[in-house]
C-alpha cells in the first residue's frame, strides 16, 4: 500500500522545491561508490582529561546539515552537485583505549584504500582522534603539513596520563609521522597553555600564532601564507579544527571553553582560505560535546566548517 502523507522510510520535513539542503547531498558507501567528499565519524571521548562526551558530536554535526542549503548568495553558486560520501561511525572499544586508537587508524585507513573520494572529512571525537587519523594519511600520502586552530597546544606529556585529548601532536612528532616544522598552530590561547609545552615547541620549530597574533596579522593572512610555505615541502596538507578555538560566545559546547579566542567568522574564512588550495586533502573537526552545547550552536558552527571546506575545495 502507498501512503499519500505517511514516510515510513524518514521524518515528516518539509521540502521546497527549489531548495537542496546539505544532508540531501549525503549518499551511504557501498562498495564501488565514488563522490567529492568522504565523510567518517570517529566517536571517540574517553581519553579526554575533562568530562566530555564529544563521541557524540558525529551524529548532531551530520544532523545540523539538514539546516543549510548547497547554494552560496555570496558566489552566486549552487554546490547540490558536491556528493559525499558517509562511512559511517567506527566502532569504538567500551574500555581499551590503546584499542580504540588502533580501530580508528584502521578505519581511516580502510577508507582511504577504497580511493572513493579525493577528500575526507573526520568528525571527532576529541582530539585524541587525530593523532590515529593524521598517521593514516601519512603511511598513504607520505609527508603531511597540519594546520591546527586551537586554544591549546596539545603537546601534553605522556607520563601523566598516556595518550589524551591534549597529547596528539607530541605523539605526531615523537613518533616520527610529523615534523614539527610541518606543524601551524592558529589561535593559541593567553591562560591556556604551560610553558613547557611552548617551550616544547619552539624546540620542534612549531609555527605558533597566538590570538594576539591573529589580532595583529589576521587569520585569513596566517593561513594563506602557511599553506604557501607548506605547499612547497609536503605531500598533503590535513587540517584540524579544534572547536575551542573559538571564542566560547560562539562555541558553547565544548569541553575547554574560554573567552578571547576567534569569532565564527574568523575559523569559517580562514578554513575557507585553506580549504580552496589543491594541496589540503583532509579535515578533522573535533571537541565539541553536544551535552555541553546551546540550540545545537556548536555542532551548526561545526558543520558550516564541514561546508566550507566541502565547497571551497570543489571550485
Amino acid at each position: 500500500m502507498s501512503f499519500q502523507f505517511l514516510n515510513p522510510k524518514g521524518d515528516a520535513r518539509f521540502k521546497d522545491r527549489h531548495t537542496t539542503k546539505v544532508d540531501e547531498t549525503r549518499l551511504v558507501y557501498e562498495e564501488g561508490m565514488e563522490a567529492d567528499i568522504g565523510v567518517i565519524g570517529l566517536p571517540s571521548s574517553k581519553s579526554s582529561i575533562s568530562m566530555s562526551l564529544a563521541a557524540e558530536a558525529p551524529k548532531t554535526i551530520r544532523a545540523a546539515l539538514r539546516s543549510f542549503s548547497t547554494y552560496s548568495g555570496e558566489k552566486n553558486h549552487d554546490f547540490a552537485d558536491v556528493l559525499w560520501l558517509d562511512f559511517g561511525d567506527v566502532e569504538v572499544h567500551p574500555t581499551d583505549l590503546k584499542q580504540t586508537l588502533q580501530r580508528l587508524n584502521q578505519s581511516v585507513s580502510e577508507m582511504l584504500d577504497t580511493n572513493s573520494c579525493d577528500r575526507y572529512i573526520m568528525l571527532g571525537g576529541d582530539h585524541g582522534v587525530s593523532f590515529p587519523s593524521i598517521s593514516a594519511f601519512h603511511k598513504k600520502y607520505g609527508r603531511i603539513g597540519v594546520i591546527q586552530w586551537d586554544a591549546h597546544h596539545d603537546l601534553r606529556n605522556l607520563e601523566d596520563g598516556g595518550r589524551t585529548n591534549g597529547t596528539p601532536f607530541r605523539s605526531l612528532i615523537e613518533s616520527g609521522v610529523l615534523l614539527g616544522k610541518d606543524l601551524v598552530q592558529v589561535g593559541i590561547r593567553d591562560y591556556s597553555n604551560a610553558k613547557a609545552y611552548s617551550d616544547y615547541a619552539k624546540e620542534k620549530g612549531v609555527k605558533v600564532y597566538s590570538m594576539g597574533d591573529v589580532d595583529l596579522l589576521g587569520a585569513n593572512s596566517i593561513v594563506s601564507d602557511e599553506v604557501k610555505r607548506l605547499s612547497e615541502h609536503v605531500d598533503m596538507i590535513y587540517l584540524s579544527v579544534d572547536m575551542d578555538a573559538v571564542d566560547q560566545a560562539f562555541a558553547p559546547g565544548c569541553p575547554a571553553v574560554g573567552p578571547g579566542g576567534l569569532t565564527s567568522r574568523e575559523l569559517l574564512a580562514s578554513v575557507a582560505q585553506a580549504a580552496a588550495h589543491p594541496k589540503v586533502k583532509a579535515m578533522d573537526i573535533v571537541e565539541v560535546d553536544p551535552s555541553k552545547d546551546v540550540r545545537d550552536i556548536t555542532s551548526r558552527l561545526a558543520a558550516h566548517v564541514m561546508m566550507r571546506f566541502m565547497y571551497e575545495g570543489s571550485l
